[in-house]
């Protein structure tokens, strides 16, 4: 018999059986849009979170004070008061240090911040004009932070756009306004482009202040409580980190690195670290949608098996007429293939538009990979195979005789 009668002749089997065949394929649909719309899920939020980080600045090591040392275990970082506006500068004025483009010295801490009746707490940085260049801060209305405001420890600010809704409304413009942080009145100057948050801090919740300000009237302290490096490029990143390591020992007359009292980030760190994360997190997620394919091959078999059940005179009759091993097998397989092939193509499609639908609704990036999609659309072919052969084996393996008396 030649394979397009048998596709034929399995087609047909699996019309007249329309609910039991359709209720094999949904299985199949379920598993295999489950796994494309959960690994898009993961990859979308891992691309989310990769631009977020990056967008906070490209090439960047973040320096900042170790907490006070108690019996030889150094506290949390950015807990000390080690780190000062001298050793930003010797780093950037340093000539043993030739990694590093751009140092930005900074002032953070919490305060609530004021404006007509409505108030929010929210981050206060202090900054120098290099901020915005390192940490990539673009304006949408107004300026930033000037040289001459930080050397005349001007009493100004520039906002966040969430601080903007909170304080003044939504699409208020708050150019020339004042707010009042720990008893001193600012004048806001510009507001910052939405950058979104990083699943640790919302960018656009934060207000930035001369760095003399904030040290001198608004926190009352002399010390940084980190400093940005950008170094020059991506591939010597560990070298600035070793030179600006080298260098704050030496000022802060260290001997041993195991005694630093200070911590250096490195952002490409964060990124692996990133990466690793949501790289797992989506493999569990595709780990639990495979368990539904699992499921559905479970089901094509034992709706195979009946079948067999339920044609063991068709099948016997067969045999009789001189219907080989082979052309019984054969014909099971590619009904099994056929259910698993639409399953497989239905459930493609679904898991790509469930991926859209996800995108759309979350505003987050559309993405679907190929890979998943190819192993997807192989891994129904082998359910096909897999839960098929047993069913199809013991229809062929059937004895004629038996097969025909069978009731």
């Amino acid at each position: 018999m030649e394979y397009a009668e048998l596709v034929q002749e399995s087609i047909g089997t699996l019309v007249v059986n329309k609910l039991r065949t359709g209720l094999a394929i949904l299985g199949i649909v379920i598993g295999i849009g489950s796994v494309i719309a959960l690994v898009s899920l993961g990859q979308s939020s891992q691309q989310a979170i990769q631009s977020q980080i990056q967008s906070l600045g490209s090439n960047l090591l973040t320096v900042q004070p170790s907490g006070q040392r108690s019996g030889g275990v150094a506290g949390a970082a950015g807990g000390g008061t080690t780190l000062t506006l001298e050793d930003a500068d010797a780093i950037k004025n340093s000539s043993t240090i030739t990694t590093v483009k751009n140092v930005s010295p900074e002032y953070a801490g919490r305060e609530q911040v004021v404006a007509g009746r409505n108030n929010t707490n929210t981050q206060v940085i202090g900054v120098q004009p290099i901020y915005a260049s390192v940490r990539n801060v673009t304006m949408s209305q107004g300026s930033f932070i000037t040289d001459q405001q930080v050397s005349s420890m001007s009493k100004v600010a520039v906002l966040g756009s969430t601080v903007v809704e909170d304080l003044f409304g939504t699409g208020a413009n708050p150019i020339g306004q004042t707010i009042r942080i720990n008893g001193q009145t600012l004048t806001v100057i510009g507001v910052t482009a939405s950058r979104g948050g990083t699943g640790f801090q919302n960018q656009d919740d934060i207000i930035w202040v001369p760095l003399t300000t904030a040290q001198k009237q608004l926190f009352g302290e002399s010390y940084l409580t980190s400093i940005a490096v950008e170094a020059k490029s991506a591939e010597v990143m560990v070298d600035a980190q070793n030179e600006v390591g080298y260098l704050l020992l030496a000022r802060h007359k260290l001997t041993d690195p195991a005694d630093k009292d200070f911590s250096i980030f490195n952002q490409q760190d964060l990124l692996n670290t990133v990466n690793q994360t949501t790289g797992t997190f989506t493999t569990l997620l595709a780990g639990v949608a495979a368990i539904s394919l699992l499921v559905g091959g479970i089901g094509i078999m034992n709706i195979m098996l009946v079948t067999v059940t339920e044609r063991t005179r068709e099948i016997g009759l067969r045999k009789a007429l001189g219907a080989k091993k082979k052309v019984i097998v054969t014909q099971f397989l590619i009904e099994s293939l056929i259910l698993t092939f639409i399953g497989g193509i239905i459930g493609i499609g679904l898991g790509v538009l469930a991926s859209y639908i996800y995108s759309i609704v979350t505003a987050s990036a559309f993405v679907v990979s190929l890979q998943s999609v190819v192993l997807a659309f192989i891994v129904s072919a082998g359910i096909g195979v897999l839960f098929g052969w047993y069913p199809a084996k013991r229809a062929a393996n059937l004895q004629p005789i038996e097969a025909l008396r069978y009731e």
